[in-house]
């Protein structure tokens, strides 16, 4: 299997902010599946201090080629200056999930029922 699977992480300050972003990625499409987990504990280096937060981690599954509308879509409503936005390829997985990934991405919803 090429790399065409992806996963991204990022994230956000905000239980709310991201579930409303989580939405919107998916209602545009840009990703198949969005998980929030949290809260958890960040500690970083930022102007000049170390910080420590309470934030919730975004895991966004989606297409390869989808990554740069994502990274676009998180950039413009993200409150980060700088959020982070990493990926990591999907190397391996259950052909049918992967398939699933397709068939939403590529708005064939009515294909789920064969993902039951």
């Amino acid at each position: 299997m090429e790399n065409r699977f992806i996963i991204v992480l990022s994230t956000i300050d905000d239980i709310d902010k991201g579930k409303r972003m989580s939405k919107l990625i998916i209602d545009k499409k840009l990703g198949a599946c969005v998980n929030l987990v949290g809260p958890i504990q960040s500690t970083y280096f930022w102007r000049g201090k170390i910080e420590e937060s309470k934030e919730w981690l975004i895991l966004i599954k989606t297409k390869k080629d989808l990554y740069k509308k994502l990274e676009e879509l998180i950039i413009k409503i993200h409150p980060y200056v700088t959020p982070e936005i990493i990926y990591f390829e999907i190397d391996g997985g259950f052909d049918k999930y992967l398939n699933w990934i397709v068939d939403v991405t590529e708005g064939k919803e009515e294909n789920n029922d064969k993902y039951v």
